[in-house]
Order: structure tokens, then C-alpha cells, then sequence
């Protein structure tokens, strides 16, 4: 089988199925092995499961300009994904002078106007500068930031494969 001869619907149903396989490893995580998410962890969640839903739909899409419009919606979630992963890593690698664990996710949300608890979770917590798990040197932001990247990629080129096919 030849990889570039899958269908842009395939792509999206295999990036559904690396989202679950990823969501359900964090759950695995969390309630198997005892790692509390930090915010930060909750919002890149939060960003998969929207990765998810727009390659759930966009698998079952067969308009090319509708593919082509959820492709561009998943690299731009993906991006947002990214974003979020990056800034924990930066945090981890050099992590502020002063570490406190602050309010957690939910917290943030029902006790502020979003207007201040947004920048209060991209600020981080003690909680996000932790590293309580790596594979290959890689904590699970790292990990996170380059699947977030790969997704985005792949949205961009499924979009625009979509666009001129149409």
C-alpha cells in the first residue's frame, strides 16, 4: 500500500485514531498511574478533543470544500494545541524563580472572568513546570507539541489537497 494513495478521509480517521490513543493514554495516566494534569495539561485535552471532533466529522465528509474547510479548522486547533504545549515546555526547561501551585483549572474558570483566568492558566503553576513522566527524554508537553505539529502539518496539506481537488 502506497501512503500517499490514502483517502484525505482515511488521514482524518487515522488522526481520530491517534487523538483517542493519546487521550486515552492521559486518562491511563491520571487514573492508573496517579499524575494530576495541570492546567496547561487540561487546556492541550482540551485541544485534542477538538482535534477529535473535527477529524471525526471531516472523515465522513466527502465535498472536497468542506474537507477542505475542516482541514484548515484542524490545523488551526492544532496550532492553538501546539501553542499551549510549548509554553509548558518553555516553563519546564526554565521554569520561573518563583514556584507556587496556584488554583487549579476549574478553579480558575468558576472564580474569574475569563478575561483574567486565560492569561493567569498560560502563566503556568507550579503544576506545569513538574515533568512527572518522559519517554525518550521527552516530557509529555514535548510529546505533545510534536503531535500537535504533525496534526497541524497534515490539516494544512489535507486542506489545501482538498481545496484543488474541488
Amino acid at each position: 500500500m502506497n501512503l500517499f494513495s490514502i483517502t484525505l478521509q482515511r488521514w482524518m480517521a487515522l488522526i481520530a485514531l491517534a487523538c483517542i490513543g493519546m487521550l486515552a493514554f492521559g486518562l491511563y495516566l491520571q487514573h492508573v498511574v496517579g499524575l494530576n494534569p495541570c492546567p496547561m495539561c487540561i487546556v492541550q485535552r482540551y485541544a485534542m478533543i477538538g482535534v477529535l471532533v473535527v477529524a471525526l466529522i471531516a472523515s465522513r465528509l466527502q465535498k472536497p470544500g468542506g474537507l477542505a474547510v475542516l482541514g484548515a479548522l484542524l490545523a488551526l486547533q492544532a496550532v492553538f494545541g501546539a501553542f499551549v504545549a510549548a509554553r509548558q515546555s518553555w516553563l519546564q526547561w526554565y521554569p520561573p524563580e518563583i514556584v507556587t501551585c496556584g488554583r487549579d483549572f476549574y478553579g480558575m474558570i468558576e472564580n474569574f472572568p475569563i478575561g483574567r483566568a486565560v492569561p493567569m492558566i498560560f502563566k503556568g503553576s507550579g503544576d506545569c513546570t513538574k515533568v512527572d513522566w518522559t519517554f525518550l527524554g521527552g516530557s509529555i508537553a514535548n510529546w505533545s507539541f510534536l503531535c500537535f505539529v504533525g496534526f497541524a502539518v497534515i490539516g494544512t496539506v489535507i486542506a489545501v489537497q482538498a481545496w484543488r481537488s474541488r
